[in-house]
């Protein structure tokens, strides 16, 4: 939710092909990261786990850094459509992946409990989903009264979720 709304926020006048896509790559990925850790075990679990801060670091970092660059060196000559570009299908991809390397552990505690996952990561998926779509017309609302300023919070938010992913 977080990742949406800054997104949105920073780029309120986002295209809603893109805009839409952080919901679903958002839902998809925390859906499918405890699956895959529940199906592949403790096997790459202590991989995942030892790398999954510093990963979500690296990337919510250079994302944040960019939005906060951004926001800072506002050129208002900038043309709309670069704009409106910002947010990247790469990006949004790589942003599903790092808010969700954690729940890759949650899948191998469900193998180790022996619960079934299923039923659980569509749940997962859907909330996730639900809750990012709400995040996407929040965002457009702030974005739209916050201007250029909300791309700086925007990005700070970034940075710092992805230091709390690093530390703890």
């Amino acid at each position: 939710m977080s990742v949406t709304i800054c997104n949105l926020v920073a780029n309120p006048k986002l295209p809603n092909s893109r805009a839409f896509l952080m919901p679903l790559f958002f839902g998809l990925f925390q859906g499918l990261m405890p699956t895959l850790g529940y199906f592949t075990g403790s096997l790459a679990a202590s991989v995942v786990e030892t790398y999954a801060g510093i990963i979500a670091l690296v990337i919510l970092g250079i994302v944040g850094g960019k939005m906060l660059w951004d926001g800072l060196h506002d050129d208002e000559s900038e043309d709309l459509e670069a704009a409106h570009d910002h947010v990247s299908i790469g990006a949004i991809l790589a942003q599903a992946v790092a808010t969700s390397i954690d729940a890759f552990a949650v899948g191998v505690t469900f193998a180790a409990t022996r619960e079934p996952i299923l039923l659980d990561a569509c749940i997962i998926a859907l909330c996730t989903f639900l809750l990012c779509l709400a995040m996407v017309f929040v965002g457009r609302r702030l974005g739209e009264h916050f201007g250029a300023r909300a791309q700086i919070v925007g990005g700070i938010v970034l940075i710092l979720i992805g230091l709390r992913a690093f530390f703890f």
